[in-house]
């Protein structure tokens, strides 16, 4: 514990090697400061030990042992040493994936939606991508923007989030941005839930539907579109050689 929480460490790691990471600390506190990551760190620590070490007393049979190697030392790990790393790996690799589809969700977010509403022709005039309230360029194309779509003084924020099934963040996320359209890759039936008790409109990729719901959520919030035309691959490939020029 002395070396996986030590002070010096900074506070992504102290966490990480706890088996929590900072977004969760901030969603338990609403905070994630350093004294705040430390403290909590060392609580679930403390709590995950313990439950280990019961786990190692029960399971008389649970033979496991890892052993470590750097610039020619060796460490062996006991079974309950072994269990922490191998949690701290977990977590680790679940911050990266986490981390990396959160990117591609927003750097796919601008041309997914001028996808679909150049499928529906919504009209020019009724979406548009921004910068902290600017409009943005194609050489934009990799900065975190924002999508809206328009009729009228409204505007409705439009957010993108590839994050498979069953992510309880979904609805806090919408609430925190302050959302009216959320696509997905992938909603489970809760995720669902708790976006129409919300109100807010969305569409699931890989659904049956799949993006032809987006045509709901154009007539539902009154923006001016066209039916859905079949030759799609025809159309796809006419969009994107318009968005990808």
């Amino acid at each position: 514990k002395k070396e996986f929480l030590s002070h010096n460490l900074p506070s992504v790691d102290i966490a990480i090697n706890s088996g929590l990471n900072k977004k969760t600390i901030h969603n338990m506190f609403n905070s994630s400061t350093r004294e705040i990551v430390i403290n909590a760190s060392s609580k679930h620590y403390d709590a995950l030990f313990e439950v280990i070490r019961n786990l190692v007393e029960t399971e008389r049979d649970l033979d496991l042992s890892l052993t470590i190697k750097f610039k020619g030392v060796s460490i062996d790990l006991n079974v309950s040493e072994s269990l922490i790393v191998i949690n701290t790996l977990a977590v680790k690799r679940a911050e990266i994936r986490g981390g990396l589809w959160s990117t591609a969700g927003k750097r796919v977010e601008k041309p997914l939606m001028q996808t679909l509403c150049k499928l529906y022709r919504v009209p020019n005039n009724n979406y548009a991508a921004r910068i902290k309230g600017k409009e943005i360029e194609d050489s934009d194309f990799e900065r975190e923007i924002d999508f809206y779509l328009i009729v009228g003084d409204l505007q409705h924020k439009c957010e993108v989030k590839l994050m498979g099934i069953g992510n309880p963040e979904s609805a806090d996320a919408v609430i925190a941005r302050r959302s009216k359209v959320f696509i997905a890759d992938k909603l489970s039936e809760r995720n669902k839930r708790q976006l129409d008790s919300l109100g807010v409109e969305w569409v699931e990729l890989r659904s049956e539907l799949g993006f032809r719901r987006f045509e709901t959520v154009l007539s539902n919030l009154r923006i001016p579109h066209s039916n859905f035309v079949d030759n799609f691959d025809e159309k796809m490939e006419s969009i994107f050689n318009e968005i990808f020029k």
